[in-house]
């Protein structure tokens, strides 16, 4: 079947590590993931993420548009008449 998909490179086991990733991505607790995947370990569990980074690219984008923008000039408060 990966043959057929175009992914010989592609193994059951590394499924298993994308459907957790897409879980702990969808904001699945990280203790339940390890219930899930029958690991004794939590640290077993973590070293089955791997985060996805376009979050990154985003906030990249936002803090470039941010950025890009011209400064705005701060007003100093003026006083009322009599004070």
């Amino acid at each position: 079947m990966v043959v057929e998909l175009g992914l010989p490179n592609l193994k059951r086991h590394g499924l298993r590590h994308t459907g957790a990733t897409w879980l702990a991505d969808s904001g699945v607790p990280l203790h339940v993931l390890q219930q899930i995947l029958g690991h004794r370990s939590i640290e077993t569990t973590r070293l089955y993420l791997h985060p996805d980074t376009r979050h990154l690219l985003d906030a990249a984008r936002q803090a470039n548009a941010f950025l890009s923008k011209p400064a705005r000039r701060e007003t100093k408060p003026t006083r009322a008449p009599g004070m």
